[in-house]
């Protein structure tokens, strides 16, 4: 009748709890079936046949227990790592401390609160904890155990400790000891009870039935991956539909879930020419000529031309060198100089910025070479006398009197002809180029000074009479 009594009980309590605590996402339920010890030794010696403070706690010949299961447990978490837990248990008592009693029965119901340790050593799978509350403890009267009336029920304050193992979110074991302290006359009666159970966790909310709490879940009313903290991917593809410019198509997780058919690195989205391999730069198209005109917009896609003429290169139909949109004179062969069209004479102010830019020559020291700044400046000059095509020139080498006469007119002939050769190599006649060295006969400054040996080491060009 007992045993009936404790189990009306524990029923009553657990529908009472599911009523007052209404379930939520954040306070999922426990429950545990199991057995459990009780130990009447380890308790402070209150009687001859008890032990110190916690004495022989593990010495399994003090501690009773039954066959069968005989511990039910229903807990809730109410915040954070807070949970409240009722419990009730049945046990025969045949070992008081030491002593051996004729068999008593012993059933407890448990109110206790529980706070988990498992954020502390940041592990999901091992779950300490500790907790604290109270018991209403029924032991039959025996010799070490007697007060008025046969069998009289008891509060006790609880002390507890254990270890939860799961193997999934819903699946574990839990190992339990917990101290029960008796007051007053009944205080013969404290003991330990510890407790190995089966543990099952449920009543987490899951809106969209994805399998992922609404807690953990950033889409709770979309069913997603857990991969994705309960957001879908539509497509896929491994990339979220939160962050997938193209949710519907499989693609590319560097390409924000986009395809890129043609493989050129711009998904199809942003791509002008998704079927062709082309680049960034031309918005995904092809441009064979390299000219920054795609060759779906380009009319001479094999022939670099500007974007101005479709791609295609400005026409020069005389050949001048002026091409026909800045020639005065489009079929007849000129100078830029004149604006494409042929000069009579070579002007005077032509023929002084030829011999100031060939007096900028310069060569690399005792040497017929040119230096690298020179060469602009020989293209200045080439340019000047292409335009002139009928117009012969003298090139001049000249030196300062740095070294001896010999030298001085070997070098400056040298000097001369590597002038005539580079323009010769650039399109000029050579018949139309005379060179001639003349040493440091010809100074134009002092050889005293740096600047004016400077001076005199220099080529000029000039218009032959």
């Amino acid at each position: 009748m007992k045993k009936q009594n404790l189990l009306t009980l524990m029923v009553g309590l657990f529908f009472g709890l599911t009523t007052v605590m209404s379930q939520n996402s954040d306070n999922p339920w426990q429950v545990t079936l199991g057995v459990n010890a009780v130990d009447f030794y380890p308790v402070g010696g209150h009687t001859s046949i008890q032990g110190g403070n916690f004495e022989g706690i593990t010495d399994v010949s003090h501690w009773n227990t039954l066959p069968s299961i005989s511990y039910l447990g229903v807990s809730k978490n109410i915040s954070g790592n807070w949970s409240l837990g009722l419990a009730g248990s049945i046990n025969s008592i045949t070992q008081w401390g030491v002593a051996e009693v004729e068999t008593t029965q012993y059933y407890a119901a448990d109110l206790n609160i529980k706070y988990s340790l498992g954020e502390l050593i940041k592990s999901k799978k091992f779950e300490p904890f500790v907790g604290f509350g109270g018991s209403w403890v029924g032991i039959e009267r025996n010799d070490f155990y007697s007060f008025s009336g046969d069998n009289v029920g008891q509060p006790a304050a609880n002390a507890l400790g254990g270890l939860s193992v799961w193997f999934s979110d819903g699946f574990g074991v839990t190992f339990q000891s917990q101290y029960k302290h008796s007051f007053g006359e009944r205080k013969s009666a404290q003991h330990f009870q510890h407790t190995l159970g089966v543990a099952l966790r449920f009543g987490g909310k899951d809106t969209d039935g994805d399998g992922v709490y609404d807690k953990n879940d950033s889409c709770p009313e979309t069913p997603g991956l857990a991969a994705f903290n309960g957001c879908p991917d539509s497509d896929g593809d491994g990339v979220q539909d939160s962050k997938d410019n193209c949710p519907n198509v499989a693609g590319l997780a560097q390409l924000n879930g986009c395809p890129d058919s043609d493989g050129d690195g711009v998904a199809d989205n942003n791509d002008s020419c998704p079927e062709v391999a082309g680049s960034a730069a031309m918005q995904g198209c092809p441009d064979s000529d390299n000219d920054k005109v795609a060759d779906k917009d380009d009319n001479c896609p094999n022939e670099a031309g500007p974007a101005a003429n479709k791609g295609c290169p400005w026409p020069d139909s005389d050949n001048d060198g002026v091409l026909d949109k800045d020639d005065n004179c489009p079929n007849e062969a000129g100078t830029v100089a004149n604006n494409g069209c042929p000069e009579v004479s070579v002007p005077r102010e032509v023929a002084d910025r030829l011999s100031n830019y060939a007096r900028t020559i310069n060569f690399n020291t005792g040497q017929s070479s040119f230096k690298a700044e020179t060469i602009p400046v020989l293209k200045a000059v080439s340019a000047i006398i292409l335009e002139y095509p009928n117009a012969e020139f003298l090139i001049e080498g000249h030196t300062d009197s740095t070294g001896s006469d010999a030298l001085n007119q070997r070098l400056s002939e040298q000097r001369a002809n590597a002038v005539k050769n580079y323009l010769v190599d650039n399109g000029v006649n050579a018949s139309r180029l005379t060179a001639v060295g003349y040493g440091e006969t010809r100074p134009i400054a002092s050889n005293i000074t740096v600047k004016g040996r400077a001076e005199n080491r220099r080529v000029e060009v000039k218009l032959k009479n």
